[in-house]
């Protein structure tokens, strides 16, 4: 039976550019998607740009353009990392859209009339320079508790307390700098404690294998909370001035930014049935019809930090807002990739940049297998470590997988013109290809794709043992025993077509090319062509290279000196300071605000092996401690340095270099003039201070 497949990812934010966490979920899915192509499935794979929101309208506003030109930008990058990494999205959107705008409006009328929206007058601190209620992200003060300056309107960095804006102490729009007043404010909120959705939400939880067994037991913790936990319902509006969708009974009041965006999944998919780009034959032609279909599939693939919102508000929105709008069938949540054991933050500007690793010119299959080796079916985390890598890359796909049509058709192409042969007990062979086929096959339903690759790397040390075994380079010295070379090597070349078959979710450059080249095909592999034995062989040419390791140190090299440069105004007897038309532009107080300086103690200080330049710097913040690696060996001795204060720049977003992680800078002046200074607080200072 065909299945009919309505697959998403979670929308990218568009202030930005991808980061690896997105690469990540968006091979997941499309190895996913690839592979149900592959058994002839209908399969509708989009994705969208999630365009609204305050954040892209105030950078939009400090670029001096507006949100939709911030935004076209930012969608004009999106196809070198699709294309790139070979994501199989068949529409690419923008919840900026008017498909967006119909259908998020449509939800709330029907959500309305079913009596689930309801409006609350609501006191939010505003900014009366900038004419806008602040969100906290954008109000700082005083902790309330340990009394610590330049804290956020919902928690403390110092002392972790919790708390809401209004218990700052003299605090103030980062926005503006003006100190924020109490006001009150019209908003509508979606009953999601309502009986009706609470009812709803626990039979739709039940539903055998909607959910892993990990998420189902964190939404009914949400589900059943009592007192300050119970199930809250959900503030859906914003106030002007807001880039968004208008409320249409409601001047000036816009949807949240988290209405819109999973509506943004319908949008795309809208727009993609509109959009007249060919589709098979037989498949429904209607948005309305697709989705309304009983036997269309919803399927949601996420990440762990955003279950709240698509396993309690989404399904209950789509509940009842009612046909043709249905709720997801599955939501398939994983948890986050990490570098080397080390959290990788798009905030923090940690980690591996996917962009940078097409740039310098490495492999987007390797990154692809890599992740794929690494993942199942749960929410468990995965690494990403450099070493381990290499090593899979190198071993599996290129000593073991591409190794074995390289050793094969070389004889089949130079003694038998490319033309395989199989003897009586062939069944054998294709026996084992076809129980293979069905175990990877409910792996990669099961997004199991580690044991996917464990399974195909087994069977292809199976392989290229078996061939080694019966010594091919020996046949072929006994013309006697030609037919025996030819049987050999043929049931090697049919393995090798196995695993590029069964692979070829995952390696869709190299499986097509297999196809095409070495075995003649018009098309891609579908998943039966695993079962058909080879009559023969094209001319083999190289399939892959093995990772170099210069590749990998400059996917990771610091691309920003490790030390910042003070350049001092000088004196009389040093060179005069610059001209006023040659010093760089001035900055605004809110961009100097968000320049964290620390003062910090010299904890350890010692030489780093292989470089002319470093030292590797441990200090101490007064929270805790880091590693900071700094371009000052030439001027200073690390046993002199080892308990000195210095200052610090806290919140740089550490840097993978080919030495370590350095996390943070420290300060130093210098001029064209030799010499290099450590700048130092005065006396008094202890290690955690704010430099302001």
């Amino acid at each position: 039976m065909t299945r009919k497949i309505f697959l998403t990812t979670a929308l990218p934010y568009a202030n930005g550019p991808f980061h690896i966490g997105h690469i990540m979920e968006y091979i997941q899915a499309d190895i996913w998607a690839r592979f149900q192509r592959m058994q002839g499935h209908q399969v509708h794979f989009v994705g969208a740009d999630d365009a609204h929101g305050a954040p892209i309208m105030l950078k939009a506003e400090a670029e001096g353009i507006t949100p939709q030109q911030l935004v076209g930008r930012i969608g004009a990058g999106r196809a070198q990392y699709l294309s790139g990494f070979h994501l199989s999205f068949d529409h690419w959107y923008t919840t900026d859209s008017p498909e967006n705008t119909e259908l998020s409006q449509e939800v709330y009328a029907r959500l309305k009339a079913a009596g689930l929206i309801y409006v609350k007058s609501v006191e939010q601190f505003f900014d009366p320079v900038k004419g806008m209620f602040l969100a906290d992200r954008y109000i700082k003060g005083e902790c309330p508790v340990c009394h610590s300056k330049d804290q956020y309107g919902d928690a403390c960095e110092v002392c972790s307390s919790v708390y809401v804006p209004t218990d700052l102490i003299n605090p103030y729009s980062t926005l503006s700098g003006a100190k924020p007043e109490l006001r009150s404010s019209d908003h509508f909120f979606f009953r999601l404690s309502d009986p009706r959705c609470v009812a709803f939400l626990e039979q739709w939880l039940d539903a055998p294998g909607r959910l892993q067994p990990q998420v189902i037991n964190k939404a009914r913790e949400w589900l059943s909370g009592s007192g300050d936990k119970a199930l809250a319902d959900w503030d859906i509006s914003r106030d002007a001035p807001y880039f968004g969708i208008p409320i249409p009974d409601a001047p000036g009041k816009y949807f949240y930014v988290w209405l819109d965006a999973p509506i943004g999944y319908l949008a795309a998919l809208k727009n993609y049935f509109e959009s007249g780009k060919p589709r098979a034959k037989g498949e429904l032609r209607s948005f309305e019809e697709f989705l309304g279909a009983p036997d269309t599939e919803q399927i949601h693939i996420i990440g762990k930090d955003i279950i709240y919102f698509h396993t309690l508000f989404w399904p209950a929105m789509l509940k009842f807002a009612g046909p043709p709008f249905k709720v997801p069938d599955h939501v398939y949540v994983h948890g986050f990739i990490n570098l080397s054991g080390e959290k990788m933050s798009k905030s923090r500007g940690t980690g591996l940049s996917p962009l940078r690793y097409l740039e310098v010119g490495m492999n987007p299959e390797w990154l692809r297998y890599y992740i794929a080796a690494k993942l199942n079916g749960s929410v468990e985390d995965m690494d990403f470590n450099p070493e381990d890598f290499t090593l899979r890359v190198n071993s599996d796909l290129v000593g073991k997988f591409v190794n074995i049509a390289s050793r094969a058709s070389a004889f089949l192409t130079r003694q038998f013109a490319g033309k395989t042969r199989f003897a009586a007990d062939a069944s054998s062979v294709q026996a084992e290809a076809a129980a293979l086929s069905s175990t990877v096959q409910a792996h990669y339903e099961a997004r199991e794709y580690g044991r996917a690759i464990r399974e195909l790397m087994a069977y292809a040390d199976r392989i290229n043992q078996a061939f080694d075994a019966r010594q091919p380079w020996v046949l072929a010295k006994d013309p006697a025993r030609a037919q025996e070379l030819q049987e050999v090597c043929s049931r090697a070349l049919y393995g090798f077509k196995v695993l590029a078959v069964l692979l070829a979710p995952v390696l869709p450059e190299l499986s097509a090319r297999a196809a095409r080249e070495l075995f003649g095909l018009d098309s891609s592999f579908m998943w039966a062509d695993a079962a058909v034995l080879p009559q023969g062989i094209g001319s083999y040419r190289h399939l892959m290279q093995r990772v170099d390791p210069k590749q990998l140190d400059a996917l990771f090299a610091s691309v920003a000196a490790p030390a910042a440069a003070v350049k001092p105004a000088g004196t009389a007897a040093a060179k005069a300071a610059p001209a006023v038309a040659d010093l760089p532009g001035t900055i605004s107080i809110e961009e100097f605000r968000r320049i964290d300086l620390r003062v910090a103690r010299i904890v350890e200080a010692a030489f780093v092996d292989g470089s002319d330049k470093l030292l590797k710097l441990t200090v101490d913040l007064g929270s805790g401690q880091r590693t900071v690696f700094a371009g000052i060996k030439a001027a200073y001795d690390p046993e002199k340095l080892k308990g000195r204060l210095t200052v610090v720049v806290a919140n740089l977003a550490p840097r993978k270099m080919k030495f370590g992680t350095s996390e943070g800078m420290v300060l130093a002046a210098s001029n064209e003039s030799p010499g290099l200074y450590l700048l130092s607080p005065d006396s008094g200072a202890v290690p955690g201070m704010r430099i302001s």
